[in-house]
């Protein structure tokens, strides 16, 4: 892809904001005329800077209120177990987030539920599917900031 410039950069923005909004709109707020805005938008999802557009839903009011961080420990570093594993996790749809990681905790997982019994279910499922060596669960108590917005602002542009 070609070096996104200030005005790609504030697309993004925008839309990061509300992918809803009118390419129009975008446009006069990023000083372009539509087709050109259309056009940066459209490239910009063909490299795959824009992965996907979606709703982002309130977890209280569709009933799973509740984010729990899975840390997971195994013994197992092999790229069949790895495969394997992968695919069990990704398949629950109460994960979603799924890291690995770096340091004592091998990965990372962000899971959402409805209350204590729906992670006990999901807790028990995931120790009968993956081989693993320790399982720690931290529950959230309050979420202070959520966003998706990426701070492309911020960063420098990539080389």
């Amino acid at each position: 892809m070609a070096a996104m410039d200030a005005i790609d950069r504030n697309i993004l923005a925008r839309l990061q904001e509300n992918a809803a909004q009118p390419v129009a709109e975008i446009a006069r707020k990023v000083g372009l005329s539509v087709t050109p805005c259309w056009r940066r938008i459209q490239r910009l999802e063909e490299t795959g800077v824009i992965r996907k557009r979606v709703a982002l839903l309130d977890g209280k009011k569709v009933g799973v209120p509740m984010s729990v961080f899975v840390a997971l420990r195994t013994n197992q570093h092999n790229a069949e177990w790895l495969a394997e594993f992968a695919h069990s996790i990704s398949a629950m749809p109460e994960v979603v987030e799924f890291y690995r990681m770096s340091g004592e905790v091998d990965y990372m997982l962000r899971v959402v539920v409805a209350n204590m019994n729906a992670y006990d279910a999901f807790y028990r499922r995931l120790i009968s599917e993956v081989q693993l060596t320790d399982v720690s669960s931290s529950f959230a108590m309050e979420e202070i900031k959520f966003t998706t917005a990426l701070p492309i602002n911020a960063a420098p542009p990539p080389q």
